[in-house]
């Protein structure tokens, strides 16, 4: 039977296109964007009230939480810097070796822990492989994204479409016509056959190809430890070392604010002011300058020297009344990286009082391929992939980013480690994979009995929990859940699907599945995942009904074709995350990413057909 467009179908089309161009142009926050859209579909009746909120509560968003806080969990006691160690080791330094072992490592790992995660708590580990094999840092962070992006095909545990799949699939299965047979959800593990290959893919693809799509003359050195003085020299243009400057009787800077004396002609980084017995690092803009403050500023030897003897300061011939806030045991220079979750996104810098709430002066801020110092640098907007150089306390570094609104790439001394909890993280993790696959229970069930059993054994603190959790993408989640439950139960799935069966509908099944799979890929390129798989899913499994397909296969070559993009840092957050440490261009992308996403489809669709056909 032919259907035909009704109002509410067209009302439907209508948010999805909203929701597709506010994506886009980022207006207005993702999240703000599908909470709107929620509210939208409760307002007009699309969905019944009583089940409006249900993607609150859905086996999908509950289990990324529980996924997120066994990976904080997992991370306090250690095991990530096992990992390293572990590479190091085994690799003898050799780079084939150590590119080999990370990108098998975090391959293998993103299938049990969620890939932005995963990205974020791996860059400080390639940055510390690179710092002591003097591997270069660019060709050690992208092929690593890629393997992670390729590794959470192995699971339903760490991808965010692969996650909610079965939840569309359910919302499907109360809207199929009379007759058809329900689509039974995936099991944990059901789709490791598929997983397995495209992983083999992607870490043999950077195997043979790295050096060739990365050669050496373009190659940036990123954070290095042992190198930290020349890295932040070469990159930033931050160079010299710490000085202490007396501010005497006849100085100008008496009475003078820190944001005053920072603006004078020739002034160096000011990271510190004692007053009296008053000490601070990072002393705030609005801080005052008296007679006898010792001033702690960054420069070459010239420059201070310039600045002291024009402005009435006597150079300290070493550190004195600032020597141990200087420690480099208890503070320095690191380089951080905001993530596209950040709060920060969208915020001049000098609103985030980042000086007055952490105790973090802001150097520098590298944006592709611009670099901005000095008081320009607090008049900027910051952007998701911003690369920031930060002077604080290690202390105050490790407490802002617990808040994932800054992801540091600077091997330092962090948080609070617990090593002798890794027991109860890792039998906890077991139990939490074992309930998921062996027993009946809900993925959800499974993976909140692992995170509590992480919180009552003392892996990590509730508060660390809820610091762990991204909730932008569980809000994003969860929102738009709704939006894909409209698509079916009002008809627009089919609809869209009859239409989209006219062009490709006399294709073989295996062209009809690969059509799908650009269609997705296209989309994944310039709205979320998450939204894309929201959106196509539904149509897939209807196509699927419509030309004598598998539904199961359709819904999953979708799901894994919008997992598996490469091609644009921002159609992935674990993209975007490397791009600014790793100092790349969007063509490295495209270069590096166009041969593997051509690659990936073709595995995905002819292993899905070996495996469910």
């Amino acid at each position: 039977m032919e259907l035909t467009l009704t109002p509410e179908m067209m009302l439907v089309l209508g948010l999805v296109g909203f929701t597709i161009v506010m994506f886009i142009l980022e207006w207005v926050r993702a999240d703000v964007v599908a909470l709107l859209v929620l509210v939208v579909i409760g307002i007009t009746g699309l969905m019944p009230v009583d089940k409006l909120f249900d993607g609150f509560a859905s086996n999908a968003v509950l289990s990324l939480i529980g996924i997120m806080i066994m990976g904080a969990g997992l991370d306090r006691t250690g095991v990530l810097n096992k990992a390293a160690a572990f590479i190091l080791r085994l690799s003898g330094g050799i780079e084939s070796r150590v590119s080999l072992l990370l990108n098998a490592t975090t391959g293998v790992l993103s299938s049990v822990i969620q890939s932005q995660a995963l990205a974020a708590l791996f860059i400080p580990v390639a940055s510390r492989l690179s710092s002591r094999t003097g591997i270069p840092l660019k060709r050690l962070l992208l092929p690593m994204a890629f393997c992670i992006l390729a590794g959470t095909s192995m699971t339903l545990i760490s991808n965010s479409p692969l996650i909610l799949l079965n939840d569309l699939i359910a919302s499907a299965d109360r809207n199929l016509p009379p007759g058809a047979q329900t689509i039974e959800p995936f099991k944990l593990f059901a789709i490791t056959p598929i997983g397995i290959p495209l992983l083999l893919l992607g870490v043999g693809y950077f195997w043979f190809l790295t050096r060739h799509l990365m050669p050496d003359d373009d190659d940036k050195p990123r954070v290095t430890p042992g190198r930290t003085e020349s890295y932040f020299a070469n990159t930033y243009g931050i160079d010299g070392e710490v000085h202490e400057l007396t501010v005497t009787a006849d100085s100008p800077l008496v009475g003078m604010s820190i944001g005053e004396a920072e603006t004078l002609d020739g002034a160096p980084l000011v990271l510190a002011l004692k007053t009296g017995n008053e000490a601070r690092l990072a002393p705030p803009a609005d801080q005052m300058i008296w007679v006898g403050s010792v001033l702690g500023v960054l420069g070459t030897r010239p420059r201070v020297a310039a600045f002291a003897e024009a402005n009435q300061c006597r150079v300290n011939d070493r550190l004195q009344a600032l020597a141990d806030m200087f420690n480099p045991t208890r503070a320095g220079i690191s380089e951080v990286v905001i993530p596209p979750s950040s709060k920060f996104i969208k915020q001049q810098i000098a609103e985030l009082g980042l000086r007055t709430r952490y105790g973090i002066s802001v150097l520098a801020v590298n944006r592709g391929e611009t670099v901005t110092r000095g008081e320009d640098v607090r008049k900027m907007t910051l952007r998701a992939g911003d690369s920031l150089v930060l002077h604080s306390y290690w202390r105050d570094l490790a407490l802002a980013a617990e808040g994932r609104d800054l992801v540091p790439v600077t091997d330092f001394p962090s948080t609070e480690q617990r090593p002798g909890k890794v027991r109860y993280a890792l039998v906890f993790f077991a139990l939490a994979l074992g309930l998921g696959l062996f027993t009946n229970l809900h993925l959800s069930v499974a993976m909140m009995t692992g995170a509590i059993g992480m919180l009552l054994a003392g892996v990590l603190n509730m508060d660390e929990a809820y610091g762990s959790i991204a909730w932008k993408t569980i809000f994003v989640m969860a929102c738009l859940i709704p939006l894909g439950a409209a698509m079916d139960s009002t008809g627009t799935a089919a609809w869209m699907a009859q239409e989209l069966m006219h062009y490709v509908g006399h294709l073989p099944q295996w062209a009809i599945e690969a059509s799908l799979a650009v269609l997705a890929l296209v989309f994944s390129q310039i709205i979320s995942h998450v939204a894309t798989a929201v959106m196509m899913v539904p149509m897939a499994i209807n196509i699927a009904l419509a030309s004598g397909g598998n539904p199961s296969a359709y819904a999953l070559i979708v799901a894994l074709s919008v997992s598996n993009t490469f091609l644009l840092p921002g159609a992935s957050p674990t993209l975007l995350i490397v791009a600014g440490p790793g100092g790349y261009k969007p063509r490295d992308f495209a270069r590096v990413g166009l041969p593997l996403t051509v690659l990936t489809l073709v595995v995905t669709v002819v292993m899905v057909n070996v495996v469910f056909h």
